[in-house]
């Protein structure tokens, strides 16, 4: 089985994975939030083992970030907070267990042995594809009429969303809980700065444009007029 581990204390790491390397998986490590949930939506990975509190990005973040591009990926998460209402929130933001610390190797073994074995939908489609846009998630690459296409890390986070809403309308909040993972409005134009710099790259100098404004509403994208 391929794992993903995400876990900033490096002693603790080194020691779960070296204990299920022993088990026979195999074993990748990240040692902060936002290295991990870059890794992690690479995909590839079997089960995803993560702690819940993460310098750079916390561990529910990556999780609703994973959640929010389809990703079925099972995951277990790790925390000191073992209060009943730390554990709602980890399942709810779309966990699949929990487990607090301190624990035995044993126990989370069987809990990943698990984990694998219930049945999943299909895994998400990792090449999107809207008129001659082309995405391809796992590679991270775009391209338009096969031309590629250079995005941000944020643009390619929200190109990949609202791809993946073809034909819907995605409003406002709906990509700040997606994409920045805010829920709430911070009050600033960081969504129309981010939509107009990816239209300039995936609109500018094409016949049929593909992003459209939704006055009211939000955007969407859509070769349909």
């Amino acid at each position: 089985m391929k794992i993903l581990l995400i876990e900033d204390d490096r002693r603790a790491s080194d020691y779960l994975t070296k204990g299920l390397r022993e088990l026979g998986h195999a074993v990748d490590q990240a040692f902060d939030g936002e290295a991990g949930c870059s890794v992690a939506l690479a995909g590839g990975f079997d089960v995803l083992i993560l702690d819940r509190m993460l310098p750079k990005r916390d561990g529910l973040e990556i999780v609703k970030a994973l959640r929010a591009v389809g990703s079925t990926v099972p995951i277990l998460i790790l925390s000191a907070l073992d209060e009943v209402d730390e554990r709602v929130q980890g399942l709810r933001a779309g966990g699949d267990d929990y487990l607090a610390k301190p624990y035995h190797l044993e126990e989370l073994a069987a809990r990943i042995d698990a984990l694998a074995r219930r049945p999943r939908d299909s895994a998400p489609i990792s090449r999107l594809k809207v008129a001659d846009l082309e995405l391809d998630s796992r590679n991270r690459k775009v391209t338009r009429a096969n031309r590629k296409i250079e995005l941000t890390t944020r643009e390619f986070q929200l190109l990949e969303f609202l791809m993946r809403h073809t034909g819907q309308v995605v409003t406002r909040t709906m990509i700040l809980e997606a994409v920045w993972d805010y829920h709430f409005d911070p009050k600033t134009n960081v969504i129309d700065v981010h939509i107009s710099r990816l239209r300039q790259a995936i609109d500018k100098g094409y016949d049929v444009q593909l992003l459209h404004t939704i006055r009211g509403s939000g955007y969407t994208l859509t070769d349909d007029p």
